[in-house]
């Protein structure tokens, strides 16, 4: 019988109140995240890191003190692994693990733990819908760092118009839609965390495949619904795509609608969805007079999700090509895109 290995990619996050000021430094101290040599970006990662940590604290009090990402992403990778057994029907051994890249477990742990289990195959299928050098390509360069076996190497690199990924946010934004009264005069807003734009003048493809994202969704949805993406998360003092999220609500408020937010580039919840969209942005909606205010879960296990997971882990088994997209994707134009034809 042979064996394959999947590995799950996410962020990470701290398991503690003690946890979060190193977390921050192993994100912060990324060349994918601050693009500056590394003997200045390090004792930089440790000041932002320092400063930021108070703050990052009381956000994760709020979820019990850490992040709820690893149980999150390891739930989901029990749900793919049993959907992964049962498509094999007993012909091939499948295992699934998680790397985080700023938190435990982290990829060189991962990289062992694959090596032990000594796959002929494996597939890398990072939680991240949209390709982006600051997640995707910063977690496959960390991974090809660390992991030293010969096993056939797969490598999925983005699912932006996904039709499981977009049926399971189309899925959450209705359920949450009905659950509340069937409000109308709503906008429905597709957040995603927002990048610097001078990261997407040099190339990087996530904001045309988030737009990709929501069309696919919106596609699913009633033809009237009216909707419109926004970017979330801003920080430092570069200058961000847009419009952000904030921007969009107040909008909203002063135009006597409400919203129901659908966080688009996340599968998982996090902070960034059970706390800045959740509690700070909720918060921001009352004060802007924006009611109702909805939220609709991320995809997590969903069935739609985990299924199409499944097939597209299968499909790039076979496939010839070392990496690639799920489907039929692809970045003709953003030459940092390793699925574009303009690619290196």
């Amino acid at each position: 019988m042979t064996r394959t290995a999947v590995v799950l990619f996410n962020l990470g996050g701290p398991d503690g109140p003690g946890d979060v000021r190193p977390f921050l430094y192993n994100l912060f101290k990324d060349p994918a995240i601050i693009a500056v040599p590394a003997i200045a970006r390090y004792p930089l990662a440790a000041l932002i890191s320092s400063r930021r940590a108070k703050s990052a604290r009381a956000n994760y009090a709020l979820m019990g003190g850490g992040s709820p990402l690893l149980k999150n992403t390891r739930a989901q990778a029990q749900a793919l692994e049993a959907a992964l057994t049962e498509a094999y029907a007993g012909e091939v051994e499948v295992r699934t693990f998680v790397a985080m890249r700023y938190w435990a477990p982290f990829a060189e742990e991962t990289a062992r733990a694959v090596e032990a289990f000594a796959p002929d195959d494996i597939v890398l299928a990072p939680l991240y819908p949209q390709y982006s050098t600051t997640t995707t390509a910063s977690s496959l360069t960390e991974w090809s760092s660390v992991y030293r076996g010969r096993a056939r190497v797969r490598t999925i690199c983005c699912y932006p118009d996904a039709s499981g990924l977009a049926a399971a946010h189309a899925q959450a934004i209705e359920k949450t839609w009905h659950e509340a009264g069937k409000p109308e005069g709503l906008r429905l807003l597709f957040s995603a965390h927002g990048l610097p734009e001078k990261v997407i003048d040099g190339g990087d493809p996530y904001q045309i495949q988030i737009e990709a994202t929501a069309q696919a969704v919106a596609a699913l949805l009633p033809a009237d619904w009216d909707w419109r993406v926004c970017y979330q998360s801003r920080v430092g003092p570069l200058k961000w795509i847009g419009p952000s999220t904030d921007e969009e609500i107040r909008r909203a408020g002063a135009e006597g609608k409400g919203v129901i937010i659908a966080p688009i580039a996340f599968v998982s919840e996090h902070v960034e969805t059970l706390v800045e969209l959740d509690h700070e942005y909720a918060a921001l909606a009352q004060a802007a007079g924006c009611a109702p205010y909805l939220r609709a879960p991320t995809p997590g296990v969903s069935p739609a999700f985990i299924d199409w997971l499944r097939d597209a882990v299968i499909v790039a088994q076979g496939r010839s090509e070392a990496v690639g997209p799920a489907g039929t994707w692809r970045c003709s134009s953003c030459p940092k895109c390793p699925a574009s034809a303009e690619a290196p």
